[in-house]
């Protein structure tokens, strides 16, 4: 379920940012792999994403896509991508559709789904 802020993000990032929407939609994709069922929620200029907690954001930025875990401190880093060194939050940068698999992204949203118990 996405609500009507997602619609008008991406659209005004594609009019934008070809390059960036396209990263955010494959980012978009691989987080819908593995949840689903999850909702998105356009949000702090980002796309929000739920189950019965919130998970994780993706944001597009001039340079990159930034997928962020507000509790990304909990998270085993086993590939060292997780980036950040504040109190709680970590983020996966992309910089290219090919980062989503080589970055492992797919086992960090299933780790932070499962460390916010959002199924």
């Amino acid at each position: 379920m996405t609500d009507d802020n997602v619609s008008r993000l991406l659209q005004e990032l594609q009019i934008t940012n070809q390059e960036r929407y396209e990263l955010v939609q494959a980012a978009r994709s691989a987080i819908y792999s593995v949840v689903p069922d999850a909702s998105e929620r356009g949000l702090y200029g980002g796309f929000m994403f739920s189950g019965k907690a919130q998970f994780c954001g993706v944001f597009a930025y001039r340079e990159h896509v930034s997928v962020e875990f507000g509790r990304g401190c909990d998270l085993d880093d086993p590939h060292g991508v997780l980036e950040g060194s504040g109190k709680l939050r970590r983020h996966i940068k992309l910089f290219s559709a090919a980062d989503i698999t080589g970055k492992f992204l797919e086992l960090y949203v299933d780790a932070a789904c499962r460390n916010s118990q959002c199924k």
